[in-house]
């Protein structure tokens, strides 16, 4: 039985493969564990440290554009509404969307998914420009041939983005997973929700965060294994019980995805994270090589 040395976050999708109740014939997933699962990111698209392995969206489209030895899958695992992860200090006063131009607002990366998100929601319901807000970042893009435009500002050190807050260092900041809780700090779109909700029933998906791909190497080296492996997934994600006409975070099949992978590629271009514009075609084309006409 071939292995393929596998990365996925915990969720309910990997936690069927991940105890073994899903497996397949031919094809083992060695799975390793890394947490956060962003630090699996950059030894993925600079080394091919793993044969499959989750990504965030963004990080997997600048892969493809700088022609990193990696396959985008059109399995999306992890996906949220974004709008309430651009927070403030409570003790630091109010702070309104319309007030952030000249602010400076902290992100972990520039080129982080969740960042790209919330710049094209203040983007389209703001009319803010990403050039009228000074972006702090304490990390580089995990790809590595990406340089940060001339608005971003690495800081150095090792102060959290919640403490940059505290002490003034910046006036916002955009955090996912590591969203501090309680009422310290507040979300700088009081409607979050609202608007994010009205912004699925007219998209009719939720904002993509991560998706799987698999190293070059493995595709050339397994298909079939690669292909056992998306099965897998897709097995895993019709496990999850589905709520009619709700939003999923999953997204699986290269049809379900055309158009979102396009808004994506859409704010990624307006926002200086891709060195040119990418087709779908482009993103999708190898997979379509080695999927096949597999069902979504």
């Amino acid at each position: 039985m071939n292995a393929l040395r596998t990365v996925l976050a915990n969720s309910p999708l990997s936690a069927p493969l991940k105890r073994g109740a899903l497996t397949g014939p031919r094809t083992r997933l060695d799975f390793v564990e890394v947490m956060p699962v962003h630090k699996a990111f950059a030894p993925m698209v600079r080394q091919q440290a793993y044969d499959l392995c989750e990504l965030a969206v963004v990080t997997a489209l600048q892969a493809i554009a700088y022609d990193r030895p990696v396959v985008l899958l059109p399995a999306v695992v992890a996906s949220r509404f974004q709008r309430g992860c651009l927070i403030a200090s409570r003790a630091r006063g109010p702070l309104a969307p319309q007030e952030l131009a000249g602010k400076r607002i902290g992100v972990r990366s520039f080129t982080q998914t969740t960042g790209m998100w919330v710049r094209a929601h203040l983007a389209a319901d703001y009319g803010l420009a990403i050039e009228r807000m000074h972006w702090v970042t304490r990390d580089g893009a995990h790809v590595e041939q990406y340089a940060d435009p001339g608005f971003v500002e690495h800081m150095p050190g090792d102060k959290s983005l919640p403490d940059m807050l505290r002490d003034g260092d910046i006036d916002a900041a955009i955090l996912g997973n590591d969203l501090p809780q309680g009422d310290e700090f507040f979300p700088v779109i009081a409607d979050a929700g609202a608007r994010d909700i009205a912004w699925w029933q007219r998209h009719r998906f939720m904002p993509i965060n991560h998706m799987v791909v698999a190293s070059r190497e493995a595709c050339r080296r397994d298909p079939e294994a690669v292909r056992e492996a998306y099965r897998l997934l897709l097995q895993a994600d019709r496990l999850i019980p589905a709520m009619a006409d709700a939003p999923r975070p999953t997204l699986f099949g290269f049809e379900s995805l055309r158009i979102p992978i396009g808004v994506v590629i859409d704010a990624c271009v307006a926002q200086g994270l891709l060195p040119r514009r990418l087709s779908v075609d482009e993103v999708f084309g190898p997979a379509e090589d080695i999927l096949g006409a597999l069902p979504d």
